[in-house]
């Protein structure tokens, strides 16, 4: 009991170093993302030029998964909307790093799967930090 007592405090006196976020570091590491999404605000100003196979990125923090209208996402990450997920910094920096996995375990899926194939394997803090300075 105290082995897991002291490894809890130990994740929740650490978790504020894991989540350490530089945006300009964030704006020079979604070069990687803007393969497959833009960033363009709800008036058409264009701040990211990018790619459409993956949703527009603004205002995506505090958004429900799954919730860009027109765009086709795959049917587990509706579901997982559907079931109440919502961008934060934690799901979003876990889904980056591993999508199909994320939805599996979020789901409690072991089918789920995610039309994001790319694993961002470093910088998720930063890229996040960045998306918050570009959204409303």
């Amino acid at each position: 009991m105290k082995l897991m007592i002291a490894t809890v405090a130990m994740m929740l006196a650490g978790s504020g170093a894991a989540f350490a976020q530089d945006a300009a570091a964030g704006e020079k590491e979604f070069n990687k993302c803007k393969s497959c999404h833009m960033i363009v605000a709800d008036d058409g100003t264009v701040i990211v030029k990018g790619g459409r196979t993956g949703p527009n990125l603004y205002g995506v923090i505090g958004r429900t998964a799954g919730g860009v209208e027109d765009f086709r996402y795959g049917d587990s990450l509706v579901a997982a909307g559907e079931a109440g997920l919502v961008w934060d910094e934690a799901t979003f920096v876990e889904y980056v790093q591993d999508p199909k996995g994320f939805l599996a375990t979020y789901l409690d899926d072991s089918g789920a799967r995610s039309k994001m194939s790319y694993r961002l394997r470093k910088g998720m803090e930063d890229v996040y930090a960045y998306l918050v300075s570009v959204s409303p």
